[in-house]
């Protein structure tokens, strides 16, 4: 499976053995037009993860496709995040603030 960032604000789901476009998940609600944010899924692939170009990190319900939460997480552009493999309940974000924080 490949998550792909595109430029219409938006995460689509293909599905890499045929690249197939999964159109019933797409992941929308975040500012990222212009950037290269990264995406990860959660150790336990129920969640989504992606940070935005007002420095937000969003996080969206697998199944769902909503927004299950999104907060502040940088003073400009949140570039990166990923979930801690051994620590479920806290992520990693970095921003073009310079700074890498841990969220719990």
């Amino acid at each position: 499976m490949a998550r792909v960032q595109s430029m219409d604000n938006q995460i689509t789901i293909f599905a890499t053995q045929k690249l197939r476009h999964n159109r019933k998940k797409v992941f929308k609600g975040h500012m990222v037009a212009g950037y290269a944010c990264q995406t990860n899924f959660s150790p336990d692939n129920s969640y989504l993860i992606s940070g935005d170009a007002d420095g937000r990190c969003f996080i969206w319900d697998w199944k769902t496709t909503k927004v299950y939460k999104r907060f502040k997480a940088h003073d400009g552009v949140c570039i990166g995040c990923v979930w801690l493999p051994h620590e479920t309940s806290k992520i990693i974000t970095c921003g073009w603030d310079g700074k890498i924080k841990l969220w719990d």
